[in-house]
C-alpha cells in the first residue's frame, strides 16, 4: 500500500499502525493471508502452490533451490486451483508457481491448438499479460489423462480416448472439482464424448476407478497409483491435452537474475522419471514433500 504524498502526518501514522496490525494478525491457516506484497521490490520471493501433493512438492523444490542461492523466500502452499492461483500471481501477491505449460495455455485460451512444448511456450509468450512470464520448462511432464481400470479397458476394448465414444453415455467420469468446467466442451468438440455423470473425485480418482464408483478418471500420468492399482491410461491421438511440462510461472517484477537462474537450474535437472519416483515417496510411502524435495535438491547439486 502506498501513502499519498499529501497525506497528513496523522493519516500516515494511522496507516502505519493499521499495516502493522495487519502483519501481526496474519495466520498460517490461510495461505493467502498476510505475508509480503512487495516481491516486486526484490525483497521476498513468494512461492505458491496448488492444493495437490505434486504441486506442493514442486513448490518446495523451487523454494529450497532459491534459498540455497541466498534468495529470501516465503512459502504459501496448498492455496487452491489455478482459478485462484493465477489471479494471485498476476496481481503480484505470489511471485513463483510451478505450472504445467499445456494446461496453463488451455486455461488461458480454450481454443489454443499448440501441442508441442515449443509451440505451447511460444503461444504462452503472446497470451500471458506483460507482467507475467514463464521460465525454462523442465523435461518432466505430468500430463492429464483419461484413465480406466484394467477390467473396463478389457471389457470395452479401450485403448484410446476415441474408443470411449460408444460408451461415454453410460460412464461416470471423475477428476478435480474444476475438471468439468475446464474440459467438458473440449471432450465434446474433439472426441464427441458426452459422459453420463461428472463426479468431483479429486485425489481419490485412482481409487474410485479401482472400486468402480467411476468408470473414467482424470489421473495425472506421474501418479504412482496407475501402476500400483493396475490402471490403464488411454492414448490421446488427437492431442487434446498436449505437452504439459513442469514450468515456473513468475511475476516478472519479483524475480531477479539470481532467482531466475536458480529456477532454470531446477528445470534443467527435473525429468519425468525423477518426478514419478518422488511422487511415489509422497503419495505411496507418505513421506513429507519438503523432505523429499530437500533430498532431490541436494542430490542434484542445487542446495
Amino acid at each position: 500500500m502506498s501513502l499519498r504524498s499529501r497525506a497528513t502526518t496523522g493519516a500516515v501514522l494511522l496507516t502505519a499502525v493499521a499495516l502493522a496490525a495487519t502483519a501481526c494478525s496474519s495466520s498460517k491457516s490461510d495461505p493467502l493471508s498476510g505475508g509480503s506484497t512487495t516481491a516486486g521490490a526484490g525483497s521476498t520471493v513468494v512461492v505458491g502452490s496448488a492444493n495437490f501433493p505434486e504441486n506442493v512438492l514442486l513448490a518446495s523444490i523451487y523454494s529450497q533451490a532459491l534459498q540455497a542461492k541466498g534468495v529470501k523466500v516465503e512459502e504459501k502452499f496448498n492455496i487452491g486451483s489455478r482459478e485462484v492461483l493465477y489471479g494471485q500471481l498476476k496481481s503480484g501477491n505470489l511471485t513463483v508457481l510451478p505450472e504445467y505449460n499445456g494446461a496453463l495455455l488451455s486455461y488461458l485460451d480454450s481454443k489454443a491448438t499448440a501441442t508441442s512444448t515449443e509451440d505451447i511456450d511460444a503461444a504462452l509468450g503472446t497470451t500471458l499479460p506483460a507482467g507475467v512470464g514463464i521460465l525454462k520448462p523442465a523435461a518432466a511432464q505430468d500430463a492429464d489423462s483419461l484413465t480406466v481400470s484394467q477390467d473396463t479397458a478389457t471389457r470395452f476394448h479401450l485403448q484410446s480416448i476415441s474408443d470411449l465414444a460408444a460408451q461415454a453415455g453410460q460412464f461416470s467420469v471423475g477428476g478435480p472439482p474444476e475438471f468439468k468446467s475446464r474440459r467438458e466442451q473440449q471432450f465434446k468438440d474433439v472426441y464427441g464424448l458426452t459422459f453420463k455423470e461428472w463426479k468431483p473425485t479429486g485425489d481419490t480418482t485412482a481409487n474410485a476407478l479401482k472400486d468402480g464408483s467411476i468408470q473414467v478418471g482424470n489421473v495425472f500420468t506421474t501418479d504412482p497409483k496407475i501402476v500400483q492399482l493396475g490402471l490403464v491410461s488411454l492414448t490421446d491421438p488427437k492431442n487434446l491435452f498436449g505437452a504439459q511440462n513442469v514450468t515456473p510461472l513468475v511475476y516478472k517484477a519479483g524475480v531477479n537474475d539470481t532467482a531466475s537462474a536458480a529456477l532454470d537450474a531446477v528445470s534443467a535437472k527435473l525429468d519425468t522419471a525423477g518426478l514419478t519416483a518422488m511422487m511415489k515417496k509422497v503419495s505411496v510411502d507418505k513421506a513429507d514433500p519438503s523432505a523429499v524435495a530437500k533430498e532431490w535438491v541436494k542430490a542434484n547439486g542445487l542446495g
